[in-house]
């Protein structure tokens, strides 16, 4: 089950990173920095229902960062996933953050409750 988790978090971070770049009226619009945040901290925390150890629950997160790294670097044509402009690197961080910051506190909860 776990696997399917991480999978869950393969799949955020492919979905949060092509819809990062989505406008609105010319504006950047990161709903997907919001919803990958909530995701992530969702598939923690079913992980965190199938074992008692914070690394393993800790997985899927692990997997999304590892899937946003590898996005981050250029594919065999040169091409890249996200922008190179400064808002671009600015999405880029807010998506990292915004996307990290909620499962960890989720972790960081059950800690603490045991």
């Amino acid at each position: 089950m776990i696997s399917l988790l991480c999978l869950g978090g393969v799949s955020s971070a492919v979905l949060a990173a092509f819809l990062l770049p989505w406008r609105v009226g010319g504006a950047p619009f990161p709903a997907s920095v919001l919803a990958s945040g909530a995701c992530n901290a969702a598939l923690v925390w079913a992980a965190l229902q199938w074992t008692s150890s914070t690394r393993v629950g800790a997985l899927p997160l692990w997997c999304w960062l590892a899937t946003i790294g590898s996005l981050t670097l250029g594919g065999p044509g040169g091409d890249i996933v996200f922008a190179t402009t400064a808002s671009g690197a600015l999405l880029l961080l807010l998506l990292i953050v915004v996307g990290t910051l909620p499962p960890v506190l989720v972790l960081r909860r059950y800690a603490r409750s045991r």
